[in-house]
């Protein structure tokens, strides 16, 4: 009995050892993505041990974009070609994602990345802006806007995280599961990518294959899924009843078929921060500045200028 366990064992692990030797996929340098991702416009930053991909554009007052997990200063490429002619557009690959990859002490803890930002503000000189975020960069900042409020103007918050969601992303699942987190460090399937971003967009149709391939590669950035597994694993509670405490204008942008954050939420930000108003995009996902650039996009300008 205990020799047909072993066997069965064996073969079992077998699989498992075939499976992962086939998925395996090596991280890649960041020079070739830099070749690839980056242009005129992308610019570096020392800071923290760490050389910030970043990027400024255009002309007038400054408007800060802060991205979301998994993604990178590219999600935000609508709204600076539509923006740019009104505002000076900030936008970087923050610690752990796109060009920038991973931070030296592993740190991805929020605070982390709210103090980052404001360090990062202070190396650039700016010291009064628009700021907007999507997903977890919408978390970054309405905590920012909290830590910082002297220094932020006016707050946009697309799909933003916070409240308490009651089904995680699939791809955080995976990350949180014992056995498996160590194992997605090395896997990460182009079809996992894919699905993400099915799941983050209503209109499967605007996923193109361009779309999935930079996602894909800017996540095989060296450092960067071990990062996402530290993110992953990280602390998901935060003390959402300091956001009456948001004295600015804020805009609240939400998809209605966002399946990562419900659109219930939206509505959770609306009643708690007292001078805001909401735009709810029927039938787009996660992430409506990627969907529906140049709608979003004039939404903001309108809020922004008034």
């Amino acid at each position: 009995m205990l020799r047909k366990i072993a066997i069965a064992l064996a073969v079992v692990l077998g699989l498992v050892a075939i499976l992962v030797f086939s998925q395996y996929r090596s991280d890649l340098p960041v020079e070739q993505l830099k070749a690839k991702y980056t242009d005129a416009q992308s610019k570096y930053l020392d800071l923290d041990g760490i050389s910030v991909h970043y990027k400024i554009e255009g002309t007038g007052p400054v408007l800060v974009l802060l991205h979301g997990t998994s993604s990178s200063l590219h999600t935000w490429d609508g709204w600076t070609q539509d923006l740019k002619d009104s505002f000076t557009i900030v936008r970087l690959d923050y610690p752990g994602f796109g060009i920038t990859g991973p931070c030296t002490d592993c740190d991805y803890s929020v605070d982390y990345y709210t103090d980052f930002i404001h360090l990062f503000m202070e190396k650039l000189g700016i010291q009064q802006f628009y700021l907007a975020g999507n997903s977890l960069g919408g978390l970054i900042a309405w905590k920012y806007a909290l830590r910082y409020p002297q220094q932020v103007q006016k707050l946009i918050l697309v799909d933003a995280a916070g409240y308490k969601i009651e089904k995680i992303p699939f791809a955080f699942k995976l990350a949180r599961t014992p056995g498996l987190k160590m194992v997605a460090r090395y896997i990460t399937p182009r079809s996992l990518i894919k699905k993400s971003i099915l799941e983050v967009y209503g209109d499967d149709s605007k996923v193109t294959d361009s779309l999935i391939e930079r996602y894909d590669e800017l996540m095989l950035r060296e450092g960067n899924r071990a990062a996402f597994l530290a993110r992953a694993n990280g602390n998901f509670e935060y003390n959402t009843a300091e956001l009456r405490s948001i004295s600015m204008p804020t805009l609240i942008m939400w998809g209605d078929g966002d399946k990562w954050i419900p659109v219930k939420n939206a509505y959770l930000f609306e009643k708690d921060i007292k001078d805001s108003e909401l735009k709810v995009y029927k039938g787009i996902g996660h992430i409506p500045m990627e969907e529906l650039p140049q709608e979003t996009a004039n939404d903001a300008r309108a809020f922004l200028i008034k």
